[in-house]
């Protein structure tokens, strides 16, 4: 018989393996479906092996090593501190074997058919999937398109041993003397304070007028100072317009104040934005509607204009973040199921990796005054805080925005040490439709640092225990 004479059926079939497909996958399962998920590379996407986590290992080690470095100032003073870039390399994948591991175990325990190649649409219930020797026809009920994204490539900037994107970047074999980072959005951002840790001379390019363009000003302004303190050159307004590559490395030709200037490098890393993955899939041979941008688009259902297809992550409208995939690949899953779950960006979290941590969730406090809401903004820094005083990361703060009538809690700021995990309070805080009083009035364990929310909380409501009015 030849492979794909006979078409394979099943209830739902899922593109992609990222955080967005494999938990759609999953939760699709738990509710009964026979589930097919299709992966044309690695099992945990984009994120799992050659983004979020990964990067954060590659944090982590800068991190140690700048930590072990400068510690004089606590008594801790170390001579000879080197780095073993290999072994860097090493754990950082062995942390993404554990975790894409897991997720091939979690998949084949909840009995979901893993396939690998490439999906393309026959129709609105079939597809073919490829591979380099084979063609399989699969039927199904139900599709979840989560395809992710790849790095946009720019004019004269073409990809390769020397122009990296945030994967290459990722994947160095030695730790680069220099090297010029084009875009100062979060992966610029966090990859310049990682390789700067680690010695490496870093200038960022940026076309806008700041770096961290997403985060209030106040915030990036902490980054924007550390990364200086570090040694890294930050030109902003700025247009790249090309880089040559020599012998040893590349030279990259930028405008900034009218001048042109070059910079010599080891490398240069181009991180300015990504592309959703919506080609070459068979899109337009079953109708569904796409945006200008190449997004596709979708009801509070992440269905499609096509019933039987639902599309979620990086392809769909909203921030490209791992964990509004997984939230969106449970809504498809159990829309599909017949439930009654929407999409609901009310609390969407960002996170930035950098020294220091920066997370925001819901809105600024500048985004409420422009949505005509009347707000407080209530700030509690982090120098008084005995767990900041007693981990030596006093720098940063917590702010509350809270609604002016009622005291609701609709956004909160976090830059500071251990931002990343202390947004979740404030998250949930917000999906609850807690008030600044609800968090005031919630006993926090001491000395933490959670309890800077707590703090913060009471300052909107004027009654700050710890700093004076």
């Amino acid at each position: 018989m030849v492979v794909g004479d006979f078409p394979i059926e099943t209830d739902t079939i899922v593109i992609g393996a990222g955080p967005g497909g494999y938990v759609a996958a999953i939760r699709a399962a738990q509710l009964g479906q026979k589930v097919t998920i299709v992966e044309k590379e690695n099992l945990g996407g984009v994120c799992l092996n050659v983004g979020c986590i990964p990067s954060k290992a590659l944090i982590t080690a800068g991190h140690r090593y700048e930590q072990a470095k400068h510690s004089d100032d606590i008594g801790i003073v170390a001579e000879n501190v080197s780095v073993n870039f290999e072994k860097v390399q090493e754990w950082k994948a062995s942390v993404v074997s554990k975790l894409t591991g897991g997720v091939e175990g979690l998949l084949k325990g909840n009995k979901v058919d893993i396939v690998r190649g490439e999906a393309y649409f026959v129709d609105a219930n079939t597809l073919r999937v490829m591979d380099e020797n084979s063609a399989q026809t699969y039927t199904f009920k139900n599709a979840i398109i989560a395809s992710g994204s790849r790095p946009i490539e720019i004019p004269n900037f073409k990809f390769s041993d020397r122009v990296l994107n945030s994967t290459g970047a990722l994947n160095l074999k030695e730790i680069p003397k220099k090297m010029v980072v084009i875009g100062g959005g979060y992966i610029g951002a966090e990859l310049s304070t990682a390789y700067a840790n680690l010695g490496t001379e870093i200038t960022i390019v940026e076309g806008a007028d700041e770096i961290l363009n997403g985060f209030e000003k106040q915030m990036s302004a902490l980054v924007k100072r550390n990364l200086k303190k570090k040694g890294v050159n930050i030109v902003t307004k700025a247009m790249a317009k090309k880089a040559e590559e020599t012998a040893n490395g590349v030279v990259v030709t930028y405008e900034a104040k009218g001048k042109e200037e070059q910079v010599e490098a080891d490398y240069v890393l181009v991180t300015v934005g990504r592309r959703p993955n919506t080609d070459e899939m068979g899109l337009e041979q079953v109708g569904v509607k796409l945006t200008d941008r190449g997004l596709i688009e979708i009801d509070k259902q992440c269905r499609t204009n096509i019933s039987s297809i639902y599309a979620i992550g990086d392809i769909v409208q909203g921030p490209p973040l791992a964990h509004k995939a997984s939230y969106e690949g449970k809504i498809a899953a159990e829309a599909i199921s017949g439930k009654r779950s929407e999409i609901d960006y009310l609390a969407i979290p960002a996170v930035c990796f950098t020294d220091p941590e920066l997370a925001t969730v819901g809105l600024t406090e500048q985004q409420a005054k422009d949505e005509g809401i009347e707000v407080i903004g209530a700030k509690f820094p982090f120098a008084a805080n005995g767990r900041a005083l007693a981990l030596n990361s006093t720098e940063g703060f917590v702010k509350l925005v809270t609604r002016k009538e009622d005291g609701l809690i609709i956004g909160a700021q976090i830059a500071g040490a251990g931002a990343s995990d202390m947004i979740a309070e404030l998250g949930l805080a917000i999906e609850a439709g807690m008030t600044a009083e609800d968090i005031a009035m919630t006993i926090h364990a001491h000395p933490t640092l959670g309890e800077i929310s707590m703090e913060a909380a009471e300052v909107a409501l004027g009654t700050p225990i710890h700093i004076v009015r």
